[in-house]
């Protein structure tokens, strides 16, 4: 007769190499517990806090203060943009064209701010590594 266990099925196989020093810390660690190695990985596994840690070099830094000082000006015209066309919508019809414009002016720039944020993101994101 087959021997039946408690536990629920599992279907997936996940390997690992590792040196004569890794393994020689994984059993000693196992030494203390009446557990599997399985089980002792799946434990690990599920209490593990994998924490963020973020690397950054020195033109990392220049590139996050020219893109700081980047969206700063972006900033600084938008609201010169938004100003102008205040002043222009309130002196009524002759204007109304050149609002409208500046107004695509500024959606524009804003646009503009969002795509250089997201890509300095994007590769801020990639320098990333994980910490067990």
């Amino acid at each position: 007769m087959a021997k039946r266990y408690n536990t629920p099925h599992r279907s997936h196989v996940v390997k690992t190499r590792m040196t004569e020093e890794e393994y020689a810390d994984f059993t000693g660690r196992l030494e203390h517990y009446d557990i599997s190695q399985a089980e002792f990985i799946r434990q690990a596994i599920t209490r593990a806090t994998i924490r963020p840690v973020v690397t950054i070099s020195p033109v990392n830094d220049e590139l996050l203060a020219a893109v700081g000082k980047l969206t700063a000006e972006y900033g600084k015209i938008g609201g010169n943009l938004n100003q102008i066309a205040r002043a222009l919508n309130e002196y009524g019809t002759p204007y109304n064209a050149l609002s409208g414009e500046v107004r695509a002016a500024i959606a524009d720039l804003a646009a503009l701010k969002f795509e250089v944020l997201r890509k300095v993101g994007d590769a801020v994101g990639n320098i990333q590594t994980y910490q067990l």
